[in-house]
This record gives structure tokens, sequence and C-alpha cells, in this order.
């Protein structure tokens, strides 16, 4: 009889545990997406969207923080922060933009301000986060500088307590007449710090101290590019064993092979972003590596797609395998979700994102739905 009664029990709560196991593997294929802009009429700062790894559905959820162009996001390594660049030549009257400190309330989409500091230098583009969390650093667009932010034990941003000037000009006398710091890479064993110049035509090394936030220059590291190639951002794979440039000014993307003792890099390939039939204007934004490390991806502005290679998994060089209009226009940034199943990509001058599936198989990708509206979209940032 008891058993019965047992039984019984199992059965009758069955659907429940069948409903509670759905529930929980829907939330789990649900992530939160922030979408950092250029603020101005239609935008007011970071956007929320809700994203479902089931389908491929963007909903839009809302403005998550209220902050002048945040045109460039990453979010700390505890999960519970994000950082924002605000990208802007004057901050309180100073020649300085910003970089602001967020709570991350990702259940209800939202980010609650920490606190702002000065980047130390005009037009900050680009962040990350060292491995141990404690600083951020920065790149200074129209400044030409880097800078290093510590991160107090609340979230709250300290004042810079490095600042690294680059000097010099390129070939390009419109784009290159002085430093433009573009993007900064920490390596893996969080020893160094890539710096991308796209006014220096180079990829500067320093030697990053993870105690104290020092920046020391290696004069015989990085890498160099062809004179007006206008490196804007680079990726290094996740062996350690190359590392890819993504060129503004001349639609390319540089493979070196990395030195990660020297913290050198050696040139062994550059291939066109675009098809090979195509002759317009043109200029590169975003580059990105898929989590198999098997494909790279990398956006065109102006041909307005993403272009797609293929890695060869001993020698790191790249074949184009296919260039997929983004239909937008202006693809200034793009992310890959952490399986590496979806991509979507920020249409900055039509105000949309579009949402792809990548073939596991071939890297290939595939537009999914209908483009998604989203003010001046500038960066992509999966956060859940």
């Amino acid at each position: 009889m008891k058993l019965a009664v047992r039984l019984g029990l199992v059965l009758c709560c069955m659907p429940l545990l069948a409903a509670v196991a759905l529930a929980r593997r829907a939330a789990d294929d649900t992530m939160l997406v922030l979408v950092g802009t250029y603020t101005g009429q239609k935008s007011e700062g970071i956007y929320a969207f809700r994203f479902d790894a089931r389908t491929g559905a963007l909903t839009p959820a809302g403005l998550a923080a209220q902050t002048e162009s945040p045109s460039f996001l990453v979010e700390h390594p505890n999960k519970r922060w994000v950082f924002a660049v605000n990208e802007t030549d004057t901050l309180a009257g100073k020649k300085t933009g910003g970089v602001t400190g967020f709570t991350l309330d990702a259940a209800a989409g939202r980010l609650t301000p920490i606190n702002q500091q000065p980047s130390e230098g005009p037009g900050p583009c680009h962040l990350a986060i060292d491995a141990t969390g404690r600083f951020v650093l920065v790149a200074n667009y129209s400044g030409g500088n880097l800078a290093v932010l510590p991160i107090d034990a609340n979230g709250s941003l300290g004042h810079a307590v490095t600042i690294v000037q680059h000097a010099g000009s390129g070939a390009n006398k419109e784009r290159q007449e002085g430093p433009h710091a573009h993007a900064v890479v920490l390596s893996a064993d969080n020893q160094y710090l890539l710096a991308a110049d796209l006014g220096l035509d180079r990829v500067l090394a320093y030697r990053f101290t993870p105690d104290r936030g020092d920046l020391t220059r290696l004069e015989d590291g990085g890498a160099e590019l062809p004179p007006g190639a206008g490196p804007r951002h680079i990726a290094l794979d996740a062996a350690g064993r190359h590392l890819y440039a993504i060129n503004e000014l001349n639609s390319t993307v540089t493979m070196f092979d990395w030195d990660a003792a020297k913290a050198a890099a050696t040139s062994r390939q550059t291939v066109s972003t675009l098809p090979d039939d195509v002759k317009i204007e043109n200029s590169t934004a975003e580059i990105e590596i898929h989590p198999s490390g098997r494909f790279l991806y990398g956006s065109n502005r102006g041909h307005d797609s993403i272009a797609v290679f293929a890695i060869d998994p001993s020698t790191g060089k790249l074949t184009r395998t296919a260039v997929v209009p983004t239909r937008g226009k202006e693809p200034r940034h793009f992310s890959l979700d952490p399986s590496g199943r979806w991509l979507i990509a920020a249409n900055q001058n039509t105000d949309t994102l579009a949402v792809f599936r990548v073939d596991q198989q071939t890297g290939g990708l595939e537009p999914v739905g209908d483009l998604v509206p989203a003010p001046t979209p500038v960066c992509v940032l999966f956060v859940r």
C-alpha cells in the first residue's frame, strides 16, 4: 500500500517537475544583452535586450542606464559590475572623456551607476579589465594615450594610477596626423598589455604589473603594420600562438605569430576583408575569434558586412570563406555569444541590430528574424 502511495505521488508530481525543469532550461537559454550607443536625439545611454538562445529572438527591454556616449562596454569577472567609456572630448570642463562603473541587475536588465572617473584623455573608445579584476585599462583615441584606473572592493573607480602617452604619426596625413590609441588587450597570463594605435601603424606592447597597475613599454615587443594600414582592434588566440589585427584604413586583417615570452609578433599574412571583385570606400571595425578557435570575423563599414575567415589550425593563417551583409549601415561592432552559436551586429547608421546563427562546421552566418530597432548602436555585450 505504501509503495502504491509513493508511486502515485511520483506520478502526480512528474508534470510539475517537468515544468520546473523546462523553466530552468528556458532561463539558462535566456541572456541579457547590453547595447552601448552614441547619445543624442535618438539615444540616452545603454539599452537592454533579452536574447533567446534557442530561437535567436532578440527583444528590447528598455533603457538600462542613462550615461553619455557609452560606446564600449565590458563586464567585470565577478559578473556584478559593468564598465563603460564615455566617448567625449570634455568632462567637467577638462579635456578628457570618462569611464563609468555600474552595478548590474541582470534579472531586471538595469544598471545602477557607481561612479565616474576621467579617462585622462579625450575620446576614450575601448576598455579591458585585468584578470585580477583590480584595474580597468582604457584607450583614448583622440588623446593618443592609455590610462589604468583602479577598481575598489565596492566596484567604484579610482583616479588613474598610470598614464602612458603615445607619440608619432603615420603615412595617412588625414587620419594618422598623430597617435590614436584604439584598443587594449591583455595577454592570457595577465603579464602584458597590447595597445593597437591606428595613428602609428603599430601594436605597442607593455609589461603590466597586476599588483600596482604599472605599464612599462617594451621597445622590442608588439607588432608593426604596413604604412597606412591603421590597426583598429586586435585579438589573441586562446592558445597564445597568434595575434590578429583588423586594419581600418586599408580593409585588411594581418595575422602574426605571437612570441608570448617576448610579447613580440612576426607578421605572416595580410588578407582583405572585402570580396575580390569589390572596389568601394570602406573601413573596418571589429574583430573576434570564434570560441572554437576555428573561425575569425571582421566587420566592414561601407560594404556593410561581416567577413568570415577559416583559421588554419596548424599555421593560424586565414582563408576568407564568406562576406555576409548585415542588412544595415555601418556595423561598427558585433559580438559572438559565449557558446559561439550566435552573432549580433550593431548597425550604427540605421539604428538596428542584426542576429545571425553561426554554422558550427563552417563558421558561416545565417540571418535570423527581422532587424531589431536600437538607437545608434555601437557596442554589443552578452552578460548572461
